[in-house]
Parts: C-alpha cells; sequence; structure tokens
C-alpha cells in the first residue's frame, strides 16, 4: 500500500505566502521521510479554482476566472513550490477535467442515493470563507463595518444569501461521526482540534447546502445544470479524483483513502466532519488522519493578506536561503500550535543552531580530514568510551527522530533529536582535541607513542565524520540542498551511493562510510548573514 499525504488545495485569489508554504513544507517532510523508510510514497498538493471568491478576484482583475487561475498557477503557486524543493508527486487543479468529470458523478451518486434533496436556504455567507456561517460564529462589526456582522476570521462583513439549493444529509452522520472520532482517537490532531470537533458534532449537525445558483463558476450539479457544486464539495474530492476515483481502481485502490491530511485549523470542519460524512455517504473508506497545524503569527495577527500580515516566502528565502527557510519554520514551531515569526528570531537560531552548531562541525571536520590525513577518511583503529558514547547517542537519535516526525508529526521534536546529536559530536571533538592530538601524531622527532596518538587522531576524523555522513541522512527530508552538498563533501556518494537511496534505518548503521573515502572542504554550508 502508498503511503498517501496531502496539502489542502489552496485558493487561487492571491499569490501563497507563509502560511500556506508552512502547511506544504510540513507535507514535503513527512513524505520525504517516509520515502527515506522506503516506503511506496504519493505526496498531492494543488489548487481550489471555483467559487464565488475567484469568481470575483478575477472580475476585480479585469480577467476570466479560468484565466485568473491559470496565471497564478504558474506565475505564482507552482514556481513557489519548486523554488521551496516541494517534491510533490501531483499537482491537482479543480478545473481539470480529470477532477470534474468525477465530482459530478460522485455527486450523482450521492443523489442516486438519496442524500441529497433541494430546500431554501437563507443565512449569512462569508464569501472569503466560502461558508455559510452559524450566529455565534459572527462578530458585531465596528467602525465602518458598525452595524453588520462580521466574519470572526476575515473581519469583513458576510452576505445574507436566500437560495434554493440542493442539501446533502449530514444531519444523518452526527452518531456514526461521532462514534468514528471515539473509536479512533488519533483520527483528529492535536488533542484540542479534535476536542472542538467533538464538541461541535454533538451540538448536531444540520443538512449542508451543497449548490450555488446565483453564479455560475463552478462544476455543474449534474441534473441540474442551473446550479454549481458547493465549491467546498468540489474542493474536498480532490483528494479522491487525483489518485483515480472511478477512473483508475489499481491506483485508487492502491493509494486512497489518505494515510494524513494536512491542513490549517481554521479550514479543519471541512475536513474532520463534511469529508469523512461524505465519504460515508459513499461507501468508502476515512482517512487515517486529519492533523490540523495552528497559524502563524506576525505581531500577535494570523499571517493573512486581508490583515496586511502577508510576507512572501521569497523575501526569506533571499536573506537566509531555501534550506534554512524550510529548517525554522518546522524547528521554531510545534506543528499543530500557534507560532510567531519574527526576523530576529529566525536571525538568532540561524546563527546559533545552523550556522555556529552544524554548518561549524562540517567545516571544522572536513578542514581537518584534508589537514591531517591528506584529505583521505582514516580508519578507526582505537575506539574507546568517547567513540561508544557517540554511537549510542547516534542510536537514540534516529530513534527519536523517525518516531516523531514519520508517526507523530512532532517535527520540531525530531529535528530537535538531530541538532542534539550534531551538539554531542561538537562536545565530542572538543573534548578529544584532535589538534592537540595531532601535535604528537605528526612529531617530526617520532617520540614514544607517536603511533598511538596518530590511531587516536585517526578514530576521532573518522568518528566525527562519519556522523556528519548520518546527519546528512536524517536532516536531509528537512534540508535537502544542505545534505547533498555534505553527502558530496564527505565523498559518500561515490561509496554509498545517491543520498536520495539512503534509508533512515541505514543512517544509525555505524560504519557505512568507508575508510578511503575523498573527503573535501567545500563552500561553507551556512554563510554568515548580511
Amino acid at each position: 500500500m502508498t503511503y498517501y499525504v496531502t496539502t489542502p488545495i489552496y485558493y487561487v485569489n492571491d499569490a501563497p505566502h507563509l502560511g500556506h508554504a508552512y502547511t506544504t513544507l510540513a507535507a514535503d517532510v513527512l513524505a520525504r521521510w517516509h520515502r527515506r523508510r522506503g516506503e511506496d510514497v504519493w505526496f498531492l498538493t494543488g489548487t481550489d479554482e471555483h467559487g464565488q471568491k475567484i469568481l470575483r478576484t478575477a472580475e476585480a482583475n479585469g480577467v476570466g476566472p479560468k484565466e485568473w487561475a491559470d496565471r497564478l498557477v504558474h506565475e505564482s503557486w507552482q514556481p513557489l513550490w519548486e523554488h521551496l524543493e516541494i517534491a510533490n508527486d501531483d499537482f491537482i487543479r479543480t478545473t481539470q477535467q480529470r477532477h470534474t468529470d468525477r465530482v459530478r458523478e460522485f455527486v450523482q451518486d450521492l443523489h442516486d442515493r438519496g442524500e441529497i434533496y433541494k430546500d431554501s436556504y437563507e443565512g449569512p455567507y462569508c464569501v472569503d470563507c466560502e461558508e455559510f456561517k452559524l450566529p455565534g460564529e459572527l462578530l458585531d462589526g465596528e467602525g465602518e463595518y458598525a452595524g453588520q456582522k462580521l466574519c470572526a476570521i476575515h473581519k469583513k462583513p458576510v452576505d445574507l444569501l436566500k437560495e434554493e439549493n440542493y442539501f446533502f444529509r449530514l444531519s444523518a452522520y452526527t452518531d456514526r461521526l461521532l462514534a468514528h472520532y471515539e473509536a479512533h482517537p488519533g483520527f483528529i490532531q492535536p488533542e484540542s482540534a479534535r476536542n472542538e470537533v467533538v464538541n461541535f458534532v454533538r451540538q448536531g449537525l444540520q443538512d449542508l447546502s451543497i449548490s450555488r445558483s446565483t453564479f455560475d463558476w463552478g462544476v455543474k450539479v449534474p441534473w441540474d445544470d442551473a446550479h454549481v457544486i458547493y465549491v467546498w464539495v468540489d474542493a474536498l474530492l480532490n483528494y479522491a479524483t487525483a489518485v483515480g476515483y472511478n477512473e483508475n481502481p489499481a491506483k485508487f485502490g492502491s493509494t486512497f483513502p489518505a494515510d494524513v491530511h494536512l491542513v490549517g485549523k481554521d479550514i479543519l470542519r471541512f475536513h474532520a466532519v463534511i469529508w469523512p460524512a461524505m465519504l460515508m455517504a459513499n461507501g468508502l473508506p476515512l482517512p487515517g488522519r486529519i492533523a490540523a497545524n495552528g497559524w502563524l503569527l506576525v505581531g500577535g495577527e494570523k499571517m493573512s493578506k486581508s490583515n496586511l500580515t502577508g510576507i512572501r516566502p521569497q523575501d526569506l528565502t533571499a536573506h537566509f536561503g531555501v534550506d534554512a527557510y524550510r529548517w525554522y519554520f518546522l524547528r521554531a514551531i510545534a506543528f499543530g500550535q500557534d507560532g510567531s515569526f519574527s526576523w530576529e528570531d529566525f536571525s538568532a537560531r540561524y546563527t546559533s543552531e545552523l550556522a555556529n552548531d552544524y554548518g561549524n562541525l562540517a567545516s571544522r571536520v572536513t578542514a581537518m580530514v584534508g589537514r591531517y590525513s591528506g584529505g583521505v577518511l582514516p580508519a578507526a583503529t582505537a575506539d574507546g568510551e568517547a567513540e561508544r558514547a557517540v554511537r549510542e547517542g547516534l542510536a537514540r537519535a534516529v530513534a527519536e527522530a523517525d518516531r516523531r516526525i514519520g508517526e507523530e508529526l512532532d517535527f520540531q521534536g525530531g529535528i530537535l533529536a538531530v541538532l542534539d546529536f550534531v551538539k554531542q559530536v561538537n562536545g565530542y571533538l572538543t573534548e578529544q582535541q584532535p589538534w592537540k592530538v595531532a601535535k604528537t601524531a605528526f612529531d617530526p622527532a617520532g617520540a614514544a607513542g607517536s603511533e598511538e596518538a596518530a590511531a587516536r587522531l585517526a578514530t576521532i576524523l573518522y568518528t566525527a565524520a562519519e556522523s556528519l555522513r548520518a546527519v546528512a541522512v536524517l536532516l536531509e527530508p528537512v534540508m535537502p540542498e544542505t545534505s547533498r552538498k555534505l553527502w558530496e563533501s564527505l565523498g559518500a556518494e561515490a561509496s554509498l551511493g545517491a543520498l536520495a537511496d539512503q534509508r533512515i534505518q541505514e543512517a544509525g548503521e555505524w560504519g557505512r562510510l568507508p575508510a578511503g573515502a575523498t573527503v573535501t572542504k567545500g563552500a561553507v554550508l551556512f554563510p554568515r548573514l548580511p
């Protein structure tokens, strides 16, 4: 079976910001990690291109909605994912026929099963959320919005809509959803998000309007082309249509459902309530896990275009580099919790952990192999307690990183486990003082004990280089370009093959980097910040 991980598909009403990139980076690291386990992995991302919000944005820019979507996808979304080295296996767009045809078939099937009926609806609707709101979910407007009701997320007035729509019998799935949550306590993560969803469902669900008739930018309802399918029903189905629903039974059977859907917490209910109910209604299996990340905050505000805190990822990669960008957000913020971003914090962590700890270790080791061993990795022939401690530290780091990232989605904890090992190796070099041992090993007078010192020096150099070999494998999912540079610098590619073929479990197998490997001092991994 395939390990299937997804991001939300993102609205193309504007260019991506840090919040979009955060969820996508987490999914990329998770997918890369499971590939390093030797698993068959399918990583899906894409764009949500239908709905009233996209239509209004396109009209405001003087173009049609499809032209607008094409422009944003080709000029903003896909180029950014390539820039950030997002290694997705597929990129689905909801305007693609492979998606729209299958959406119509899915909804027709629900209709044929008696799960859909026609009725009228009147209520507040947030176009930015593309969601009907309950009264308790609205704020009272102030200032220019005095007397109006606002969306609590976007702080904008909602529209009061009255339409005759088609409805999905969502209320019929209240008890089944609650039973599933109870039987699978890890289905929604983190626990705080699970509790919120459970409490919401316990209050009783209302049937869901699944069509709109006041505009036509969307997938037509198959039995009534005066209506388009509600954009969230359309969007959620991408997780099925992208892997062969009603089109490629073999692909669908080996891939669906997703092992992990990664989503922002503001769209959790759609994924943890509506999506599983739709699958139940159509007799399809439910995903393994819905994992909600927290909000990225700037100055205490959720990062978005609407509140002017949107920051382009390229603004940061131009200053810190792509790999440091990938590392920072997953290291600095506990996945599932809100986290604040600041340039000052990024700079401090970059200097301390990347440049001083990791980068300096790589520079020291490769330089010493060049200086003391002519660039040829020596064999370790004088192991002692200090080396055993390093090997044990590596075994702990591999086990903890694999558990935290691969199983618990604790990216921060997994990264810190590896960085703790980096610090241990730095400490090992400080204690063993190879620069002092070298003075005895290379004593021109040939004094007694120089052979013993040479053996110790060789062992210290090998231990440090082999540690870096393991670190390169462990941190490849987080910082792929840095790991590639280090891999080449250690001469590992010539002896062990491509970094992409290395497995997490092999990272902890001590002694894989052979003596005799050609070690070169490459470019500084993390240059001093401008």
